[in-house]
């Protein structure tokens, strides 16, 4: 079976001394952020990159499903966000924001354009991976390879309700003790219902890399992949300060000129179904689709939402879907 290669890249930006996560010296300024590259292409550095950015508490193996097809037609590349996964964690927990996130993805991009030279780039971003993908898109002038050609903003936009997030802050950085992925799995969906139907399979081989190994000297047993601190600018967060930001989504917005794709979850709590009518009548004018019985935010697991984000990314390519 098509399985992606660990890789990393240098990013600005001081590593915690000693990170519960990834690794790597703390004595420069910089830490390392991993991706998972998939490709099966025969081209190991083919000209059409896809990026796949996870969520806020995720990393990026959620988007197996999604890459081990794409990645037939393109060279997908599934970061781990700083903080996550198998990525360092950042000395200073107030710099796990959009705008540290947005350099490292620039880093990244630096990095796979000399490794091979990207002629087309997509951008695949759920929730806050949809985020940091308007800050990319939205800013002219950035150093990219290219211009992102086309843009999946998986169930966000520049109105984050703020009921959603007192319920995500209600559990982030919470990281509890497992037995076993099964265990760790069960605890997860009991905060994850929102994101629609799954067979206990899908959601158990979701779980696997949201856990890490826990030392013997702390008893064993896994917790959660990520630094808790990722929380404190989160819950930092007050109502003023989370509606002055909409402004700046939407100048971001506006400015977007890819192709756009807005997923919606029709139940979704983060992304109101206002906020995406507004977005289809303004700035890229995304194309809307909502998947009934889902939250915030779709797995892109089930076959109905890989299918809308493949056909988007591939249309108008030879043998591709579309």
């Amino acid at each position: 079976m098509n399985e992606p290669t660990l890789n990393y890249v240098l990013c600005p930006g001081s590593a915690a001394p000693s990170p519960p996560v990834g690794g790597g010296p703390a004595s420069t300024p910089q830490h390392r952020m991993a991706y998972w590259e998939w490709n099966a292409t025969g081209n190991p550095v083919h000209p059409h990159v896809v990026i796949c950015v996870h969520g806020l508490s995720r990393q990026g193996r959620d988007f197996d499903t999604l890459a081990r097809g794409l990645s037939q037609h393109a060279r997908v590349v599934c970061p781990d966000v700083v903080g996550r996964g198998q990525s360092d964690c950042l000395a200073d927990p107030m710099a796990y924001q959009i705008p540290q996130y947005a350099a490292d993805m620039l880093a990244l991009l630096t990095q796979l354009h000399q490794q091979g030279p990207i002629t087309t780039l997509d951008w695949v971003g759920t929730s806050m991976g949809g985020l940091i993908g308007m800050g990319i898109t939205g800013q002219p002038g950035l150093p990219l390879p290219v211009p992102v050609r086309r843009l999946v903003l998986n169930d966000v936009g520049p109105v984050i309700q703020w009921l959603a997030l007192q319920r995500i802050g209600q559990y982030l950085g919470q990281l509890a003790r497992y037995e076993s992925v099964q265990q760790a799995a069960d605890a997860m969906w009991a905060i994850s219902t929102s994101f629609g139907p799954h067979t206990p399979e899908q959601w158990l081989e979701l779980s696997r890399a949201m856990v890490r190994p826990l030392p013997d000297e702390d008893g064993g047993g896994m917790t959660l992949h990520y630094d808790p601190a990722i929380a404190v600018p989160f819950k930092a967060m007050t109502q003023e300060s989370a509606a002055a930001g909409e402004m700046a989504l939407w100048q971001l917005y506006d400015h977007i000129t890819a192709q756009t794709l807005l997923l919606r979850g029709a139940q979704s709590d983060l992304l109101s179904s206002e906020t995406a009518q507004a977005m289809a009548q303004r700035g890229p004018r995304a194309r809307v689709i909502e998947f009934e019985g889902v939250g915030h935010a779709p797995t892109l697991v089930a076959a109905d939402q890989v299918a809308a984000v493949t056909d988007f990314l591939l249309a108008g390519e030879g043998g591709a879907a579309g």
